[in-house]
């Protein structure tokens, strides 16, 4: 008899957890745009359910590149041993990134007059071959400065830096080195511009995670 009922018990999980995967895949099909999925996670609250942000020049692995070429609504599926996860696109947008070099000096630790003398001694050094990535590990201030002073690529959003900010309004050309001061921050660099705006595709992306029959 108990035996009996732990087959029972076991089938009747097995039918709950599959009729709840089922449901799961009709509900996400019925999800139309970014305010239904925002309000269907809400419903899935869950740490593992999560609205996902893809960039296609970040993000590189297979599940995205598959992702990117999905049309918006539809979903793709994946499963380990435990789980079911569900990757549902909501939305494709195509963002404007911008992306420089720079070499950060503290005023705080110097007036003014020795700083330009510094940056216009920096800023020759480049003139005569001197590579930029050298110059900021040896010079900048800056945490990035392990990487060259390479900024990555960033956008316009509400938490823009200040710095971030005046290098999306300016103007000049690729390769051009150029001082840039932010004096309320005591912030002054030298700075590369060394790509171009480039418009980059992004994906949000509806997750959800079952447990798997």
């Amino acid at each position: 008899m108990p035996k009996l009922i732990l087959t029972y018990l076991l089938f009747a999980f097995t039918f709950v957890i599959s009729a709840q995967n089922k449901n799961t895949e009709n509900e996400l099909e019925t999800l139309e745009n970014l305010e239904q999925a925002e309000t269907y996670l809400k419903k899935k609250a869950s740490k593992k359910n999560k609205l996902i942000i893809f960039n296609e020049e970040k993000h590189k692995t297979i599940l995205a590149k598959k992702l990117f070429k999905a049309s918006v609504g539809s979903t793709e599926k994946t499963e380990n041993e435990f789980e079911k996860i569900y990757y549902k696109v909501v939305e494709k947008t195509k963002t404007t990134y911008y992306r420089v070099a720079y070499i950060y000096l503290d005023g705080n630790r110097s007036n003014l007059k020795t700083i330009n003398n510094y940056r216009e001694s920096l800023i020759n050094k480049y003139n005569n071959s001197s590579p930029f990535d050298f110059l900021a590990k040896r010079h900048s201030m800056a945490k990035n400065a392990t990487r060259g002073g390479d900024s990555g690529w960033f956008s316009l959003n509400n938490n823009n830096s200040a710095f971030e900010t005046l290098i999306i309004n300016d103007k000049h050309d690729v390769n051009t080195v150029f001082s840039l001061d932010i004096p309320s921050e005591s912030g002054y660099y030298v700075v590369l511009k060394t790509h171009e705006p480039k418009n980059i595709s992004e994906i949000k992306v509806l997750k959800i995670v079952e447990p798997r029959d």
